[in-house]
């Protein structure tokens, strides 16, 4: 049995992980970061898990319009394949992200 506490897990650079699970292809993974992400689009699905910190995720619509809303922790997002979206850090945030291995 493995124990994580996710507020001890600090990255060396934004947006490392450590890996928690592979199962059947689809990871689990515990993310530090204190910088956005990039814009992207997942090729699966993506859950996001703010567990410590807050986020405010950017979410472009099919009209180009972005909404933001703020994560705090317990908050889970769940983007389908296609969705453009990037995830800001408000500060030093922990984030468990579930897609499959390999995902953008």
């Amino acid at each position: 049995m493995r124990y994580i506490t996710a507020r001890d897990f600090t990255g060396d650079r934004p947006w490392q992980a450590l890996d928690i699970a592979n199962i059947d292809g689809v990871t689990a993974r515990l993310h530090w970061t204190d910088t956005p992400y990039k814009w992207h689009i997942n090729d699966g699905q993506e859950v996001f898990v703010v567990l410590d910190g807050a986020v405010d995720m950017h979410v472009r619509g099919d009209d180009g319009a972005v909404t933001i809303t703020h994560m705090k922790p317990g908050m889970i997002a769940h983007a389908t394949p296609g969705v453009e979206h990037v995830a800001h850090p408000v500060v030093p945030s922990r984030i468990l992200v579930i897609e499959r291995e390999g995902s953008v």
